[in-house]
C-alpha cells in the first residue's frame, strides 16, 4: 500500500482501533491485548519507514480497516466512536502546535519506549501506566479535552483509566500520522470515495 490515500486510510485505522479499544475498556473493564499492543507499538516507532510499517503490517490494523469501512457504509455499532474519533482529530491541531508538550512526549515515549524494551511487553500494564501517565501530564491539558464515557465501575479503576490515556495517546499519534501524510477533513467530503476504496484495498 503506497498510494497517499492508502497510507491515509491506514493512519485513520489505526485511529479508529485504539478508539475502539478505549470505548471497550471503558464499558467492560477488559480490552484485546493484540489491539493494544499494536496501539503501543505505534507510539514508539516513530521513525517507521512507512505507515504501514508504524503498525507492523496492514494486517494489525484490520480491526480499524473493518470498522472505518462500516463507518462508510453506514452500518457503525458504535454511534460515540466516530465522535471520539473526531474530537481526537481536532485534539491533534493543538498538540502539534504546542512545541512544549511536543517534547516533553516525545522524552516520556523514550522513557517508557525503555521500560517496554526491558520488560519485553509494550502492552504490560507498567508501560500502560507510563504512557497513560504522561498522556495525563502532557496532552490532557489541551483544549478540546477528550472526554471518555462507560461504566462508573470501570472508570473509577485506575489500571482502567491508564489504559485508556494510554490507548487517547496513540490515537492522537495516528492522528499525527494522519496529518503527515496529507490527511484533513476535507477528505470525509470530498475524498470519501477514494477512502472507501482505499479501505477496500486494505481488507484484501
Amino acid at each position: 500500500m503506497t498510494a497517499p490515500m492508502d497510507n491515509r486510510v491506514l493512519a485513520l485505522a489505526g485511529l479508529a482501533q485504539a478508539l475502539q479499544q478505549v470505548r471497550r475498556i471503558a464499558e467492560t473493564g477488559h480490552s484485546e491485548a493484540a489491539s493494544v499492543r499494536t496501539a503501543m507499538d505505534s507510539v514508539f516507532r516513530i521513525d517507521a519507514d512507512s505507515p504501514e510499517a508504524v503498525y507492523g503490517n496492514r494486517h494489525q490494523v484490520a480491526p480499524g480497516l473493518r470498522l472505518l469501512h462500516n463507518y462508510f457504509r453506514n452500518q457503525g455499532q458504535d454511534d460515540v466512536l466516530p465522535r471520539l474519533a473526531m474530537a481526537v482529530l481536532q485534539l491533534e491541531r493543538r498538540f502539534v502546535r504546542d512545541d512544549a508538550t511536543v517534547a516533553a512526549v516525545s522524552a516520556g515515549i523514550a522513557r517508557a519506549e525503555q521500560q517496554a524494551r526491558d520488560l519485553g511487553d509494550s502492552g504490560h500494564p507498567d508501560v500502560l501506566a507510563a504512557i497513560g501517565g504522561l498522556y495525563a501530564d502532557t496532552i490532557s491539558h489541551l483544549k478540546p479535552r477528550v472526554m471518555v464515557q462507560g461504566n462508573p465501575h470501570y472508570l473509577g479503576q485506575a489500571n482502567v483509566v491508564a489504559e485508556i490515556r494510554a490507548l487517547l495517546l496513540a490515537a492522537v499519534r495516528s492522528a499525527v500520522l494522519w496529518r503527515q501524510m496529507g490527511g484533513s477533513l476535507w477528505d470525509f467530503v470530498f475524498g470519501k470515495r477514494a477512502m472507501i476504496e482505499a479501505v477496500d484495498r486494505g481488507l484484501r
